[in-house]
């Protein structure tokens, strides 16, 4: 009888020691893969920090005219919005 219950303890136990002690789930595997692949569908060019030629396209003084304009809107202040509501008319009308 000690001989059957020991001989299942070890059995039991040599169970308990390979699942325990399993490699990685399909899910831990995959862990944060969608975000990965989103992350690199939204990168146009993956190389571009490499790229140290100065930024060529835009003339000076258009790109000078464009950040005056850009200055200029946060120098301007803005009206607040005025909210009508209007829920019915009661004695207007025949």
């Amino acid at each position: 009888m000690k001989k059957k219950m020991s001989l299942l303890f070890f059995g039991l136990l040599s169970v308990l020691f390979a699942f325990g002690c399993a490699g990685p789930s399909r899910l831990e595997m995959d862990y944060g893969t969608s975000h990965k692949l989103a992350k690199f569908n939204q990168i146009l060019n993956p190389e571009a920090e490499r790229n140290l030629d100065p930024v060529t396209g835009l003339y000076g003084s258009a790109a000078h005219a464009t950040m005056e304009r850009y200055r200029k809107g946060f120098e301007e202040k803005s009206t607040q919005p005025v909210y009508s509501i209007n829920i019915g008319s009661f004695g207007a009308g025949k």
